[in-house]
């Protein structure tokens, strides 16, 4: 099939929208494999649950724009649906697939996988972390590794990345293979297929928890995450600061959209508060108060924790060694408590998922 025909098709499928989401099928990547040959086409249309109420909607929409507008005889449409997919091979042994995010930038979404994954690694579970940041890898920095690089090894005849392992965590990070020195400035389609490709060829083994700390905001990135893997569910990170909950809602809408549809399992207040290392006690609100509370309540979320502010968060992420190592500090108090609070949440959306599959047989 010549590219221009696979172009004609997308381009005729981009006049239909899924019902409810401002975007066509074909930016939210539902239309895949497109092929023809000779007066046939066919191509799929991936949906993320088997009960969609818009599937066959959107299949006889797309079977009549391309009867009308091309000169194909015979349309052959395939329904796919995200949770009837397998898991890439490297993940079969991995229990949960964890999503952190956050609407923007500067909100210490990195700082919270981090100390998340240390935290649960602590309490005993066996925890891995994809640093998804293509275009500002920091984790590597913040576990004191950025010299290392992974090795290679082969299992049932492919071959798989090696994750490095600090801190009891597994991790894989574009960091460990460009230069950190040097920017990376990617297109969208070579970010993407950089993440699909540390997810699907690290050797995780056996996990408990695999953390993927995405970029900020909303990209094509984030979409590649749900079509490579189904997801648990999302963690939302934010500040206080309504400027921060506004493009947090944006990342709740764009995980809880028909389109994608991944459970949002929580919220973290980040800079909840500054506590001075002497003053212990004392609570200074300098970037708003309760914020990120107040958003889960409205939006019927759990508020998964609310991290303080004080000078050893940052200098540990600077010397490689994460505040959660500290059990007995205030922040490395605050990261147990996030961390047995995710664990909550994640055994509570396994139970939903279990109790829908029960129904539906």
């Amino acid at each position: 099939m010549q590219q221009s025909e696979a172009k004609e098709i997308r381009d005729i499928l981009m006049d239909v929208k899924y019902p409810g989401s401002p975007q066509n099928i074909v930016a939210l990547d539902m239309v895949q494999q497109v092929r023809a040959e000779g007066d046939s086409v066919s191509f799929r249309l991936v949906f993320q649950r088997k009960d969609d109420p818009f599937a066959v909607a959107v299949k006889k929409k797309c079977e009549a724009l391309i009867r009308e507008k091309t000169a194909y005889k015979e349309v052959l449409i395939e329904t796919v649906y995200m949770q009837e997919l397998e898991r890439p091979l490297s993940l079969e042994k991995v229990r949960n697939v964890v999503a952190v995010s956050s609407g923007k930038g500067g909100v210490g979404k990195s700082t919270v996988a981090a100390n998340l994954a240390v935290a649960l690694a602590m309490q005993g579970y066996k925890v891995g972390l994809v640093d998804a940041d293509i275009f500002g890898p920091s984790i590597p920095k913040m576990f004191g590794c950025e010299d290392e690089r992974p090795n290679m090894t082969e299992a049932d005849g492919k071959e798989y990345i090696v994750p490095v392992e600090k801190y009891g965590v597994k991790l894989l990070s574009i960091g460990f293979f460009v230069d950190p020195a040097s920017a990376t400035v990617w297109r969208g389609p070579m970010a993407s297929n950089a993440l699909k490709q540390m997810v699907e060829q690290g050797y995780w083994e056996e996990l408990d928890y695999l953390l993927i700390d995405l970029p900020p905001g909303t990209s094509d990135i984030h979409l590649t995450l749900v079509q490579t893997v189904a997801l648990t569910g999302a963690i939302v990170v934010s500040t206080p600061q309504q400027v921060a909950l506004a493009d947090a809602i944006k990342g709740i809408n764009m995980f809880e959209s028909p389109g994608i549809g991944v459970p949002v399992l929580g919220l973290v207040e980040n800079m909840a508060w500054f506590t001075p290392a002497e003053l212990p006690e004392n609570k200074y609100y300098i970037f708003g108060k309760e914020g990120a509370k107040q958003l889960a309540k409205e939006r019927g979320l759990r508020l998964l924790g609310q991290i303080p502010v004080v000078q050893s968060i940052c200098d540990s992420g600077d010397t490689g060694t994460p505040v959660a190592l500290n059990a007995d500090s205030v922040t490395g108090q605050a990261f147990a408590s996030l961390a047995a609070r995710v664990t909550e949440a994640v055994d509570a959306q396994q139970e939903t998922a279990r109790r829908v599959r029960i129904s539906k047989k």
